[in-house]
Parts: C-alpha cells; structure tokens; sequence
C-alpha cells in the first residue's frame, strides 16, 4: 500500500507545470506583448510578473503543462486590461496616442508608417486589437489565440478578419 501511495505521488510531481521554465522561455516575449498593449515597460513588467506569481502560487491547481502557456498568455492580457481600465478611469479624456520613447535614438529610428500603424491599432476595439497583437506579434495559431482570449478559433479568424479591414481603412489602403 505505501509502495502504491510513493507512486501516485511520484505521478502527481510530474505532471505539476513547470513555471520556471515555462518563465525562462517566454518571458521576454510576454512582456513584449504586454509593452504592445499597455504602452510602457515599467507597467509591462509588473503585469508580466504578478501573471507568473499568481501562476507559481496556483501551482498545485496546474496539470496540464499545455495548457499552461495559454493561461499565463490569458492572465498577462486580463493585467493588461485592467490597466488600462485604471487609466481610462484616471483620465476619462480622450489622449492622443503617442508611442512610447524610451531614447532619442529609439525615437529617431522609429519610422512615421510604424507611428500610423501603432496610432491605427491603438483606435480598434480591444477584442481586434488583442487578437491582431497575438496573431502578427507573437505568431500563434487560431487554437492558441483563442485559449488565450477564452473564444471559439471561428471567432478569432472572424476577429481578426474584420481588425485588418479596420486597420486598412484606417491606414487608407484599398481593400
């Protein structure tokens, strides 16, 4: 009987979700795409950091190590969100959308057609703006976005088609 308990519990320690390698590999992209939504690095930081607190402290609730990624991705865009409902709520103004300059060298490299697309991005609803930044920025599949944004994959494609029409008539192209 303690021979089959040893073992059960040997099963449950491996199936536990490694956060600290999962932290390893996608930490610096996870803040990048935070920095993308909320517009400064300080703020990107934090989220990124208290997603994968919550993330460790939960540990033992974590099985499925697949599913792991998704839910760091997903508890890094709810931080994302409810900053940004901290400033709406703060400014309650309309604020002209400036990105972010950490450098006169940054700022000097940065081009006027990065600025518009950035300025056109920030304008589209949240849910299109999400799913475009995780599509085009982070490059993940239908799946995978829609893990993230808790929808259906139909949902994401059809998201994504109507955030690029947007943005193309924001931009001025021809459709």
């Amino acid at each position: 009987m303690e021979v089959e308990l040893l073992t059960q519990q040997e099963a449950l320690a491996r199936q536990r979700v490694d956060v600290a390698s999962i932290f390893a590999e996608h930490h610096v992209g996870l803040v990048r795409l935070a920095l993308i939504m909320v517009g400064d690095q300080t703020s990107a930081e934090d989220i990124v950091q208290e997603a994968f607190a919550r993330t460790h402290a939960g540990q033992s609730r974590l099985r499925d190590a697949d599913k792991a990624l998704a839910y760091v991705r997903s508890a890094v865009l709810n931080g994302c969100r409810s900053v940004l409902r901290r400033r709406a709520m703060a400014f309650r103004r309309a604020v002209p959308y400036e990105p972010p300059v950490w450098s006169a060298e940054s700022a000097a490299l940065m081009g006027e057609e990065r600025r518009e697309v950035l300025l056109a991005l920030r304008k589209l609803p949240r849910r299109q703006r999400e799913a475009l930044t995780l599509r085009y920025y982070l490059d993940l599949t239908d799946q995978e976005i829609a893990e993230t944004m808790g929808t259906g994959a139909s949902t994401v494609r059809s998201t994504i088609a109507r955030g690029l029409a947007a943005l193309g008539r924001a931009l001025g192209e021809d459709a």
